[in-house]
């Protein structure tokens, strides 16, 4: 349940951040709109699995996937470009999330 509502959390954020990105500075009513109701579903899920994680865990699983899923979705459906130098970041911040997940064993108390 605590990686299922963490991974609701990001997929809200990410959902949130790509309203925001077509909001235009708040002008733009349906995705204001659904910036907010998004970010907050995703700060309200994300306070589950602090309750069982690390918050310091929980913030870096949280954001390095969001960064990553976003920069997909800003690819795939905004059309904007990723060079090589930004492939490679993400590459990394992947790789940071895995060795988190697999590895750390600060996810357990």
């Amino acid at each position: 349940m605590t990686y299922l509502c963490l991974g609701a959390a990001i997929a809200a954020e990410v959902i949130a951040t790509s309203a925001l990105a077509r909001s235009e500075s708040f002008t733009r009513p349906i995705p204001t709109l659904i910036t907010i109701v998004f970010y907050a579903a995703a700060f309200w899920l994300l306070s589950y699995p602090l309750r069982a994680m690390p918050t310091g865990v929980v913030y870096a699983i949280w954001s390095g996937a969001g960064i990553v899923l976003i920069a997909l979705v800003a690819w795939v459906w905004f059309g904007q470009k990723l060079d090589f130098p930004a492939i490679v970041g993400l590459s990394f911040i992947i790789a940071g999330v895995v060795i988190v997940n697999v590895f750390s064993k600060s996810l357990t108390h």
